[in-house]
């Protein structure tokens, strides 16, 4: 076992001090507190998919074929309890800010301006840490031309800009152009699975004087769903169309990501990089539109997507289903395979990723996530009494040790459950732990007071 395998933060402070480096955001302070060896640092590769249900990936016992990640998943510790957001904007900002997404007004998949000014990003803090920092795929955090990666600390952007594509048009639903380079349009041919990966791997065989952070945020299996034939084949077995659909694109972005691994190899850069995989949340279970898309799915009704078995709920809920993901995290020979039952929360990847590459800010960045890297290589199960928060148009959640409330936004209604007895939200308790619901609201409004109300 590599001596990286319990890094701490003197590791990392070596020899001098060094002033900012690169790029992030206005009003962004702190820096790469350390001279911390080239080598020491990890390329990180940040892997998210799309609307990737809790069963829709094979090592959690899915029919569909996911050799690469299974295989990730395998060598690597994987994720019991990874909880997100419940839907897609809100996830990417907790990942990017380390802060839950109400904390911007932020509740649901949203547009223009979503960080304040002075907000330091992951990319802004990596690149201030002497990183360069790189996107391929999805960003949905802000709107063209003011709000793009590269304004927020990425050195380099490819993808598209706004929710989901027409895998083949690149288009957003409403027909206008969503794909670029560097945050100016562009016109690409192909899968949006293929450009995305290509482009990723086109990062990594690049050379690299610098560590880098590579955040690939594929496009699938969010729908639309057209996929080639070569996936479509694999799954002769499965009867609903559109679920076939949803396989062929999971293998498809499987492949994908073995050609990403291939080039960590090939470039003998695997490792010294730290790979993590997550959905950014839970399976979507049906989608059709007459209008969307110019109509082109019109005749295809996706009648059938996620599998979020056995959990309970769907993509937009705060049950389980909605918010808990598969996920791992793999770095050869430094962190050791296994499982971490320990649950934890999208916004804890900001703080672990700024203390494992040496960024400390000079002010309280006020996160609500905290530093897991303890837990992921095992030194413990637990950093602290985790409190979790989930906040959408209509619903609230807090989860506290091993219960978790929710409370409807429409009626107010209360539904309590013990999510070590009852993992899959089968009793709600609520009527009898009445007083336990009145100090988990209490709780919840605590929290929430320090939410801000979302300005159109």
């Amino acid at each position: 076992m590599s001596n990286l395998h319990t890094l701490n933060r003197r590791e990392f402070m070596r020899v001098f001090a060094a002033g900012a480096v690169g790029l992030g955001l206005g009003g962004c302070q702190g820096g790469f507190t350390g001279a911390v060896e080239r080598q020491k640092r990890p390329n990180i590769v940040f892997i998210i998919a799309d609307d990737l249900g809790w069963r829709d990936i094979g090592y959690q016992g899915s029919e569909i074929q996911t050799p690469n990640l299974d295989r990730l998943a395998k060598e690597g510790r994987v994720f019991d309890q990874h909880y997100v957001m419940p839907t897609c904007t809100p996830t990417r900002v907790g990942l990017l800010s380390g802060r839950y997404p109400s904390r911007f007004g932020v509740l649901s998949p949203a547009y223009g301006k979503i960080y304040d000014d002075d907000t330091v990003t992951l990319p802004g803090a990596l690149t201030r840490s002497g990183y360069t920092t790189h996107i391929s795929g999805k960003w949905h955090m802000g709107s063209p031309p003011e709000f793009t990666p590269m304004k927020y600390g990425f050195t380099s952007s490819y993808g598209y800009f706004a929710g989901q594509i027409d895998p083949y048009t690149h288009h957003y639903k409403t027909g206008e152009k969503s794909w670029h380079r560097n945050d100016d349009y562009l016109d690409e041919t192909g899968h949006a699975t293929d450009l995305i990966t290509d482009d990723a791997v086109r990062v990594i065989e690049s050379r690299h004087t610098q560590p880098f952070f590579l955040y690939v945020a594929y496009s699938v299996p969010h729908f639309p769903l057209k996929e080639p034939e070569k996936w479509l084949a694999m799954y002769p077995k499965i009867k609903d169309e559109s679920r076939k659909w949803f396989a062929a694109s999971v293998t498809h972005m499987d492949d994908g990501i073995g050609k990403i691994v291939n080039a960590l190899d090939k470039m003998g850069l695997r490792k010294d990089t730290l790979l993590v995989f997550v959905s950014d949340n839970g399976g979507q279970k049906s989608w059709h539109s007459d209008t969307e898309y110019k109509g082109r799915y019109a005749s295809l009704p996706h009648t059938v997507l996620g599998n979020n078995l056995p959990l309970r709920g769907w993509k937009g809920d705060c049950y389980e289903g909605g918010v808990r993901v598969p996920g791992f995290v793999n770095w050869p020979q430094t962190i050791s395979a296994g499982k971490i039952e320990t649950p934890v929360h999208i916004v804890d990847w900001m703080p672990t990723l700024c203390h494992l590459t040496g960024f400390e800010p000079k002010h309280s960045l006020q996160w609500d996530g905290q530093n897991i890297w303890p837990v992921i290589t095992g030194e413990t199960t637990q950093v602290s009494e985790r409190i979790f928060y989930w906040k959408t148009p209509g619903a609230s959640a807090v989860r506290k040790g091993d219960w978790k409330l929710i409370v409807s936004g429409k009626n107010g209604r209360s539904e309590l459950f013990n999510l070590v007895r009852d993992p899959y939200e089968k009793n709600d308790l609520a009527s009898r732990e009445s007083e336990r619901v009145l100090e988990w609201k209490a709780l919840l409004q605590q929290i929430a007071s320090r939410d801000r109300e979302r300005i159109p």
